[in-house]
């Protein structure tokens, strides 16, 4: 799946969970789905704990938090 397309299943809205990055259409944090994948959840046990969500969703998170680290080190300088 292109970036485009998993970016646009993240939302950030400051009158959603404070503006954090979520899953659209949900209030579940893009930092939770990564804490838990860091803890060593699967993507299965992740679908399983939070209905409603796509494998995409997920893969959508992890695309969300690669960019981020290169948009802070493309900042600083690399």
């Amino acid at each position: 799946m292109a970036e485009d397309n998993l970016f646009s299943r993240i939302s950030i809205d400051p009158n959603i969970c404070f503006g954090k990055p979520c899953i659209r259409g949900h209030r579940i944090w893009v930092s939770l789905i990564l804490d838990l994948l860091a803890g060593g959840e699967t993507i299965e046990t992740i679908l399983e704990a939070y209905i409603g969500i796509e494998p995409e969703d997920v893969l959508a998170c992890i695309a969300f938090g690669s960019q981020a680290v290169k948009d802070l080190y493309d900042k600083d300088g690399e």
